[in-house]
């Protein structure tokens, strides 16, 4: 029964990208086989053998060692505000967000990240039949994030076709930013989350093949990236920093608003209808979390929770699913938990519109065009890596 769900998924999930397709005649499908069996491979390695949990649990303790040192940090300056025993998420979750982000600054600074995200982009576009820059920024969003991103391919994302920068697009609203991965993995399973950054690097190669086909000509196949303003080490350390505590406050500002929004719509909806707005989009989500693998008993508190990440964001759906875990099997918890593990929102719709309008207005344009798209696009890669991962629980 679960293999025949399994293809289920499969064939819907493929369907519905290619309800949206821009050319389906360009679709190449040698490359989507290689990619769904490297998932496969990759998903069985991590999460049912000794050297692969292994593996997960070394870069789950790296993280939790981070999350420690950062906590030193965070307790020297607000110690003391927070009641014994309490965790609060703010100070816990969010602020190492800072000294996660000071990391990377050390590793770009020193040029030691564009080695690694040039090197793992090029092997990918060996396999994925995209182009180098295609590659390249979806390795570079994972690492440094979906806004920041777009900054190191400032001088051609003015020269970029409509295909190819949805592409870009794409990638970066798939996969999540590393300086956040740690905050992820207080919430739910670190392995799920290790996975979750593996699979989504593929699944959103694999949506894009259907949704948006093309092929990159050879002579146009060139990266040529942004250089950083020279800076000094301690001029590094004060900008990343800051901008670390920027992406902090501004997720918690985020989660205030919409948590609170959520609460207030639920209220409405209860006291009107006698039913929650989240109980209303679970139903229209349900279907989607069964043909994912979830339980027919389960389905319609999963579809909630999948609903919640799609019209709040993934940190207010985490926290739903940390409340909701008891009442769900374990398969059911580990499937969603590498659904939530993306950036695919609304609100990222506006934050890519944002990053790409401080470089070139009319590629911002283009981007509000096709946002509804993307984030149907990366929706389906969430849907792809659940579906994946439920194969192998």
């Amino acid at each position: 029964m679960k293999f025949l769900i399994f293809i289920l998924g499969l064939i819907t999930i493929f369907l519905l990208a290619f309800l949206v397709s821009s050319n389906g005649k360009q679709i190449k499908y040698k490359p989507i086989a290689i990619m769904l069996i490297i998932q496969l491979i990759l998903t069985y390695f991590l999460l049912n053998t000794r050297v692969g949990l292994f593996l997960i649990q070394g870069i789950s303790n790296v993280f939790g060692t981070l999350m420690e040192y950062a906590a030193s940090g965070v307790n020297f300056v607000f110690g003391g505000l927070a009641n014994e025993g309490a965790f609060p998420f703010f100070l816990n979750a969010l602020l190492p967000i800072v000294f996660i982000a000071v990391l990377i600054g050390i590793l770009q600074h020193f040029k030691i990240l564009p080695i690694i995200i040039r090197g793992i982009g090029l092997l990918l576009s060996k396999i994925n039949g995209l182009g180098k820059l295609e590659s390249y920024n979806a390795v570079a969003a994972a690492i440094i994030g979906q806004g920041e991103v777009f900054i190191t391919v400032k001088d051609q994302l003015s020269q970029l076709p409509k295909n190819r920068l949805y592409t870009l697009c794409a990638s970066s609203m798939s996969t999540v930013s590393m300086s956040i991965v740690g905050s992820y993995m207080t919430m739910i399973d670190p392995k799920y989350v290790v996975t979750a950054l593996v699979l989504n690097l593929f699944s959103g190669f694999i949506i894009v093949h259907i949704v948006n086909p093309y092929t990159v000509r050879e002579e146009e196949d060139i990266l040529e990236l942004q250089e950083e303003e020279k800076q000094t080490f301690f001029e590094m350390l004060g900008e990343y920093i800051m901008l670390g505590f920027a992406i902090a406050v501004t997720v918690a500002a985020m989660l205030i608003g919409f948590v609170a929004l959520i609460t207030a719509i639920n209220g409405v909806f209860d006291s009107i209808f006698g039913i929650t707005f989240q109980t209303l989009l679970g139903y229209v989500f349900s279907p989607l979390a069964f043909i994912m693998g979830i339980p027919a008993s389960e389905m319609l508190e999963a579809g909630k929770i999948m609903a919640t990440k799609l019209v709040t964001n993934e940190f207010v759906a985490m926290l739903d699913l940390s409340k909701a875990a008891a009442d769900l099997s374990p398969r059911s918890v580990g499937i969603l938990s590498i659904f939530l593990v993306s950036f695919a929102n609304f609100s990222s719709i506006g934050i890519i519109a944002g990053a790409t309008k401080s470089i070139d207005q009319k590629q911002a344009n283009v981007v509000s065009q096709f946002g509804l798209k993307l984030l149907f696009g990366a929706t389906l890669v969430s849907l792809l890596s659940g579906t994946i991962v439920s194969s192998m629980l």
